[in-house]
């Protein structure tokens, strides 16, 4: 008998009150997958990780992560927003930061205990930012705070790890570090990654998610020209990538 998926969505429909974002949605996410998302702007990627977080509720349809409804699961799920939720000028510190991904995982708020330092130290070496533990969020660059952020997300020791567009706005040299990081990642725990380069992500993930209010899987050697054309409605150029 095969393991149960982490994450489940079967027949899922959402509407912000008009017409739907999403229509129909199924999909099945295996323990240890790597998984892109991937679709034109407003095809509802970043909706249906919220979905996957519990953070909006389906019209109609079930969603699962490890086998619970999402708000009972949310504790070992990572997640990496598309853009954060703070003001970079905000005075807080590298450590600080990373420190929020334990809450809810020690006693009282703030209360931190000295695993919690641990594993947020952790999580800040293997995204190579320990060194910065002490610098002020408002000096990292877009790469470096990527980083911490992705090392936040790790802090709680999640089974699953969900980044939404983690890589926007960074160079390519940046970029590929950070998925360098995540295939590391990848042999401890599931990851669900949405991005708007198709090409780029092909060369990580073992299997691409199209989604444009509806969605089909697929996997990476069988993206082809009009697999793309049909997603975009437009002819998108592709490099392919050689593991």
């Amino acid at each position: 008998m095969s393991a149960p998926s982490v994450v489940s969505l079967r027949n899922v429909s959402f509407s912000y009150g008009g017409p739907r974002v999403l229509d129909g949605v199924n999909l099945e996410v295996e323990e240890h997958e790597f998984l892109g998302i991937v679709g034109p702007n407003a095809g509802g990627k970043s909706t249906l990780l919220k979905l996957m977080l519990g953070l909006l509720e389906p019209l109609r349809g079930e969603v699962r992560i490890l086998g619970e409804p999402p708000q009972r699961s949310r504790t070992q799920v990572g997640y990496v927003p598309q853009y954060p939720q703070f003001s970079r000028d905000f005075p807080i510190t590298v450590e600080q930061t990373v420190m929020m991904g334990r809450l809810g995982m020690s006693g009282l708020f703030g209360n931190y205990r000295r695993r919690d330092r641990a594993v947020a130290r952790q999580a800040m070496a293997e995204t190579e930012v320990l060194d910065l533990a002490a610098r002020q969020l408002c000096t990292l660059s877009g790469g470096q705070l990527q980083r911490v952020l992705v090392a936040r997300a790790l802090a709680c020791e999640p089974r699953i790890l969900m980044l939404d567009e983690p890589t926007a706005n960074i160079d390519m040299r940046v970029e590929t570090e950070i998925f360098d990081l995540l295939k590391r990642f990848n042999k401890r725990m599931t990851i669900i990654v949405v991005s708007h380069d198709i090409g780029f992500i092909s060369g990580y993930v073992n299997r691409v998610a199209c989604l444009n209010r509806t969605l089909i899987c697929h996997h990476t050697a069988a993206i082809d020209g009009d697999t793309i054309r049909s997603l975009y409605d437009a002819d998108v150029k592709m490099v392919e990538h050689r593991h």
